[in-house]
């Protein structure tokens, strides 16, 4: 075999580019959202600045964590899982470029644009037309390139984390194009197509399910490749993933109108909400345990691989998340948890357990791999980085956690004669220490972001460069080479 014919060797170029961009946009998107949590405690760190102001960066922090960090790290390794269990390169280094680039251009376009209050108001779909126009081009680009990958397969089946992987990017395509629709009036200004309770239901049908298949479907293909990966032994069971994928793409699109009780939506359509967040139980707690068994015979690993504790511990959050969630879809929860900081919480134990934890070890695997080493520079500063971190998320989780049940409370409590027992300054002045404790956990989890960058540098410093991994023939192909 030649290394020098292209067709022979993985694209880890694009795969490499997207992990260091990973921890690129983690560093930024998670700053951002610790300067938010500051300006909270003190109010004066806006500066008067309208562009610092927390309504205008609060949209960039969630774009730069979910799209900037998530995104790249979704990239990274659905386009290194994909070759290496299809056993072929991408089909066009070409197209994998413009997906970079087209990614990045999006992201400093949000960058740019967020802080000058371009936005169109909706959550996790705040950008302006012009770049929802760049995003669906590229998001075309990248369908083409992982789908045109897995037809030009040499294996006969499509492992699970591909599926997976597929499912996120096709379910991401439509609920964008859907709920982007708008009429343009300007170069940065647009009407939407919907109006009123309508709207609201486009939005969280959209919202909900960005979450569903951007922050879970996604990084679910992760765990299915990496976890069985590290632990060097199959998936617990196969027949459970497939079973855990069909259940999650045919319950998780009902689930967004639980984002809207109490509201202009019909009841029906919130029951409906409601009652396929529960059954989303099941099959988010299935595929859960499925990923922890599959450490079966192997717990051992977890004294002294931190990667896989990253791996592991992100799969409780997982579980965490996944029950949290559909308990406050339930009606008389939600009466307390909306509009509280228990929803802050529940979204940063996802978020920050679930999403960042399992992209933080899959990118401590994904790197060394295209750089020709076997591990990271430092293991130690991987289980330095798993302690910071975990510490940071108990931290912030626990804090909102008390704080939004707090806030809910006193907000519905009463005296005999009918009045509010607590005045809202009242509930202001209780959230004040649980604010602090919240910035506390997000410097900690920057700090540990830090440990990874310096972790980064010092292992493209012991490799050579990009290394030309030769594609691994199937095992039939190989037996009869």
């Amino acid at each position: 075999m030649t290394l020098d014919n292209k067709a022979e060797t993985y694209n880890d170029k694009v795969v490499l580019q997207f992990a260091v961009m990973t921890v690129v946009w983690g560093v930024v998107g998670m700053l951002v959202g610790v300067l938010i949590a500051a300006q909270l405690y003190w109010p004066a760190l806006n500066f008067d600045t309208a562009w610092l102001s927390f309504g205008r960066l609060r949209p960039l922090h969630t774009n730069a964590v979910i799209f900037a960090f998530g995104g790249c790290a979704l990239f990274s390794t659905s386009l290194y899982v994909v070759q290496r269990t299809c056993h072929v390169r991408l089909i066009s280094d070409r197209l994998a470029a413009f997906v970079f680039w087209g990614w990045q251009a999006v992201i400093v376009a949000a960058a740019v644009t967020l802080p000058l209050g371009y936005t169109q108001g909706k959550e996790y779909a705040e950008l302006a037309w012009p770049i929802d126009v760049l995003i669906t081009l590229v998001w075309v680009a990248y369908l083409w390139l992982f789908v045109g990958t897995i037809m030009k397969r040499r294996v006969k089946h499509i492992f699970v984390a591909n599926w997976f992987y597929g499912a996120f990017i096709i379910a991401v395509a439509l609920l964008h194009v859907v709920n982007s629709l708008a009429i343009p009036a300007g170069p940065m200004h647009s009407y939407p197509v919907y109006s009123g309770a309508v709207d609201a239901m486009v939005q969280w049908w959209y919202g909900h399910n960005a979450v569903g298949f951007f922050l879970t479907a996604g990084f679910l293909g992760m765990m299915y490749y990496f976890v069985p990966r590290r632990v060097e032994r199959p998936i617990y069971s196969y027949r459970l993933s497939i079973v855990h994928f069909w259940a999650l793409i045919a319950i998780y699109m009902w689930a967004g109108p639980h984002h809207l009780h109490y509201t202009a939506l019909p009841d029906w359509v919130q029951s409906v909400g409601m009652v396929f967040s529960l059954i989303l139980l099941a099959p988010s707690w299935g595929g859960a345990i499925n990923g922890v068994m599959t450490l079966s015979g192997a717990w051992h690993k977890l004294r002294t691989d931190p990667i896989l504790k990253f791996l592991i511990v992100a799969i409780s959050f997982y579980m965490m998340s996944t029950f949290e969630g559909p308990m406050m879809s339930i009606k008389t929860v939600n009466a307390l948890s909306h509009y509280t900081d228990w929803t802050i919480g529940h979204v940063h134990s996802g978020a920050l357990g679930w999403v960042a934890m399992i992209s933080i070890g899959s990118i401590y695997m994904v790197i060394p791999r295209c750089l020709g080493l076997k591990e990271m520079a430092s293991l130690k500063m991987i289980d330095q980085h798993f302690w910071v971190h975990t510490i940071g998320v108990v931290l912030y989780t626990v804090s909102m956690w008390i704080a939004g049940i707090g806030q809910g409370l006193m907000a519905r409590a009463s005296n005999p004669d009918g009045t509010l027992t607590y005045a809202f300054v009242e509930i202001v002045k209780f959230n004040y220490p649980y604010y602090l404790i919240r910035f506390l956990g997000g410097a900690l989890v920057v700090a540990g972001m830090l440990i990874m960058v310096a972790n980064v540098v010092r292992t493209f410093k012991q490799a050579r460069g990009l290394v030309e991994t030769p594609v691994l023939k199937p095992a039939a192909e190989a037996g009869h080479a």
